[in-house]
């Protein structure tokens, strides 16, 4: 499998399969293909890990397209102005994602839900208590909202977040909520009575915009109902 990656700020996915290879993504996540791909539909894992993958923000249904020529071609568009990001994943190596990030991957990496453990960071932390967890080998494709920014962070080392920032990290970081201090803070500061807290040792990706803000500042301009 090669893959491109064409644009900038809507950006698009362009995967060449030679014979055999295959891809998989959420029903209606191709935009365009050659000749040469065997299109099939099925809950992949069954209807326990359908059901999971639908509360983690996918179909319930995936499709597999398998290259059946010699060489063929199949590209994949993001649903919101934002970044492509490759994930290679080595075997049994595992990263969590937000709702919605997975846009397609090779046949041999698993996605499914993933819970948060805390309570806390499940009914504050701003996707809920479901996220998605997708694990190696092979490479998987996410899609993040707005810019992306990458910080590799130390054992104790820890960045204090607003939760809709989270776009993915590794599961050897340590995530939790806090409640920000101060009335003030509360009823001026902008950010909401919590702030995600993660902590080192591993990755982490955070987007520039969310689509719950995006969402909010287009509500502004949109007529209202009478």
């Amino acid at each position: 499998m090669e893959y491109k990656i064409n644009g900038t700020v809507m950006q698009s996915l362009e995967i060449t399969l030679t014979r055999g290879e295959a891809i998989y993504t959420e029903s209606g996540g191709m935009a365009w293909m050659s000749d040469g791909l065997e299109m099939q539909t099925g809950s992949r894992g069954g209807l326990g890990k359908a059901l999971g993958r639908m509360l983690a923000g996918e179909s319930l249904f995936l499709t597999t397209y398998t290259c059946t020529a010699p060489q063929a071609t199949i590209t994949f568009t993001p649903e919101s102005p934002g970044k492509i990001l490759p994930v290679p994943l080595r075997e049994g190596f595992s990263i969590i994602c937000q709702k919605d990030a997975f846009m397609c991957a090779e046949t041999s990496v698993d996605l499914a839900m993933h819970f948060r453990k805390r309570l806390g960071t499940g009914l504050f932390g701003g996707e809920g208590f479901i996220l998605q967890k997708l694990t190696g080998p092979g490479t998987a494709f996410v899609e993040i909202a707005g810019e992306v920014q990458m910080y590799d962070l130390q054992p104790g080392q820890r960045l204090r977040i607003d939760p809709g920032h989270i776009a993915m990290y590794e599961p050897t970081c340590d995530y939790d909520i806090e409640m920000v201090k101060g009335i003030m803070n509360w009823i001026g500061g902008g950010e909401g009575l919590f702030l995600a807290t993660i902590t080192g040792p591993g990755k982490v990706w955070l987007q520039t915009m969310p689509l719950s803000n995006l969402a909010a500042k287009l509500k502004a301009y949109l007529p209202k109902g009478g």
